[in-house]
């Protein structure tokens, strides 16, 4: 695992395509209890290196019911977003994962990681990972999170830019993030 995580960290696969210069920021150790997949480090993840050191990454630990520090601790979640490297903007936000990472990363390091749970956020991450099984859109498929239990819980992306989505969806925060809090605390015990 270390030297795969070096090689990750190393990685140059898009460097002539990335608007910064590459800067792999995930973790991922054997003994992590939930794995966290969404789309790629932003660019102030991007600057700090640390996953979710944002305004997303703070909307995401409430969601789950824990402090900073234990979201942080690589014996409890391991960070593998879709895209490693911050893919750069669009007219929207930010542009979507750089599409060779996951394939060229993501069966590797799972090979070491035996997790209870494994969170997709965003479409990227669901399509990947439940391919045939995703609904055909992000709502369907949170709003059917039980069905992937409990190998997976879907999620939408936690960032403010989602603002209008959440005011659309009011039973996500009334059905799904109880139920996910009480999930991840019975895992962390």
């Amino acid at each position: 695992m270390k030297a795969l995580l070096h090689d990750i960290k190393n990685c140059r696969l898009c460097e002539d395509v990335l608007p910064l210069p590459p800067r792999p920021v995930m973790n991922a150790h054997p003994a992590a209890k939930i794995i966290i997949t969404g789309q790629a480090p932003g660019r102030k993840v991007h600057a700090s290196g640390v996953m979710w050191s944002d305004a997303s990454g703070e909307r995401l630990r409430g969601w789950l019911g824990v402090e900073e520090t234990l979201f942080h601790s690589p014996l409890l979640f391991s960070h593998l977003p879709m895209g490693f490297c911050y893919p750069g903007k669009t007219a929207s936000g930010d542009a979507p994962p750089r599409p060779e990472c996951a394939p060229r990363w993501h069966p590797l390091v799972l090979q070491h990681l035996q997790a209870d749970l494994h969170l997709l956020i965003g479409q990227y991450a669901q399509r990947y990972y439940l391919k045939q099984r995703f609904k055909g859109s992000l709502t369907e498929t949170v709003k059917h999170f039980r069905d992937y239990l409990p190998r997976y819980f879907p999620l939408p992306h936690p960032s403010p830019r989602n603002r209008a989505w959440f005011t659309r969806n009011p039973w996500f925060e009334r059905e799904v993030v109880p139920e996910l809090t009480r999930r991840i605390s019975a895992i962390l015990g």
